[in-house]
């Protein structure tokens, strides 16, 4: 299917060499912010279930129920069928293979911002779960395409520094949700946060200006190349498109579950004070960003696929310390799989760009979305699931944390693109 055309090809889009920048260009300074946005808006959910918990449910029964105020078995589920719901941001993501980065980008932040500030408003916890679910699809379309952009603005030198960079602001995003929920207090409430979503909404002409169609995307528009149906992929590149899909869900099997309930699990069964989880983030903050240094420069030094099977297995060690039992093991697996988590973003972030062409590159990111979609619902169904039946969360962590470790050997399988550029790792004529 050819698709319109997404306006005229940006300044720079001739014959010869690309128009590239450096990874502080406002254009990826400006797809960072949106990351962040969409991090606010994503991770609220997160930080406050105890409150969503506790403000829906009646705390009756035994069990983990009683000390949740909602089983875990609803709140895995809640959550499973939230992130089930970004299985539709791969249309939404391969729409901007047809229709432009930035305009898909755009009108993607701006309605899943304003859909999720409409959770503050939900009148029961399937409402709220209905309510958020809306805008999950458009928020997550929106972490895949900024990828995008910022693998297409630069060059090989500073790809894995502009993927850092976003994964460090959306980061920086989902850390606010527990520094305000922290400094709002009861006050607040969960309400109050999902309200905020309307600030990063109000800002977003501003970014707009800033913005651009990457010109490699303007360059292959303006050569008129035809586009296969929406969420295709030519066949050729189905089998490195299966591993990377494959790899993403095993890591989305257990870090959706372990990092969905570990503020529940920590406030309710080790009873930390809310200031005390919110220690606990400020300090993932920092360990985080050195992570992200780590990774950039492993991913540049030793290759992506070594630093993606190394970050692979500490993740799924850390899962299973999380809920060991004592409260340092608890602190010390979050914020260890956070690190390594964090690690393995500039590698993942860059192979991601750099095995695919240009006319595919935002279909994949949608599929690669898709994939860790449903390794989320699957995990954290299986993890509420499990927990309920073992009644307690270490042997759960043991199951669900399995995969990610067994799986990292295939990341061997896929081709090496350290130091390449995109014309050089995949070139339009690869399909």
């Amino acid at each position: 299917m050819t698709s319109a055309a997404p306006g005229p090809p940006a300044a720079g889009a001739v014959a010869g060499r690309p128009l590239l920048r450096a990874w502080l260009h406002p254009a990826v300074l400006a797809a960072a912010a949106l990351s962040s946005a969409s991090g606010f808006a994503q991770f609220g959910v997160i930080a406050a279930l105890g409150d969503v918990a506790q403000a829906f449910g009646e705390g009756q029964g035994g069990g983990v129920a009683a000390e949740l105020g909602l089983s875990a078995t609803t709140l895995g589920l809640g959550l499973g069928l939230i992130r089930l719901a970004a299985l539709g941001g791969l249309p939404l993501s391969a729409l901007a293979d047809h229709r432009g980065r930035k305009r898909v980008l755009l009108a993607c932040s701006a309605a899943g911002l304003a859909l999720t500030a409409t959770a503050a408003v939900a009148p029961g916890y399937w409402w709220f779960v209905a309510l958020f679910a809306l805008g999950r699809p458009l928020l997550s379309a929106t972490n895949a395409i900024t990828g995008v952009v910022a693998a297409e603005e630069t060059r090989s030198s500073d790809r894995a520094k502009a993927i850092a960079l976003l994964t460090a602001a959306y980061g920086v995003g989902a850390g606010l949700t527990t520094l305000v929920r922290a400094a709002g207090g009861d006050a607040l409430g969960f309400r109050g946060l999902f309200a905020l979503c309307l600030v990063p909404l109000l800002c977003l002409p501003w970014l707009a200006r800033h913005l651009e169609e990457p010109d490699r995307f303007a360059r292959l528009t303006a050569a008129g190349r035809n586009r296969l149906g929406l969420g295709a992929v030519p066949a050729p590149l189905r089998g490195r498109l299966a591993i990377i899909c494959g790899l993403a869900f095993a890591a989305a099997f257990v870090t959706s579950p372990v990092n969905s309930f570990v503020f529940a699990y920590a406030e309710t069964v080790l009873e930390l004070p809310r200031w005390a989880t919110f220690a606990i983030t400020a300090a993932a903050a920092p360990l985080a960003l050195a992570g992200l240094l780590a990774g950039r420069w492993t991913a540049d030094s030793w290759g992506r696929r070594s630093t993606s099977v190394v970050m692979h297995v500490v993740v799924g060690v850390a899962g299973i310390v999380t809920y060991a039992g004592p409260t340092p093991a608890a602190i010390g697996g979050y914020l260890l799989g956070l690190t390594a988590g964090a690690a393995d973003a500039p590698p993942v972030g860059g192979r991601s760009a750099e095995i695919f062409p240009t006319a595919e590159r935002a279909t994949a990111a949608g599929w690669l979305t898709a994939a860790s979609a449903v390794g989320a619902v699957t995990g954290l169904f299986s993890f509420g699931v499990l927990t309920d039946l073992f009644g307690g969360f270490a042997p759960t962590a043991v199951v669900v944390s399995l995969p990610v470790i067994l799986s990292a050997p295939l990341y061997l399988r896929l081709p090496e693109t350290r130091g390449m550029e995109l014309e050089e790792s995949a070139p339009d004529s690869l399909a």
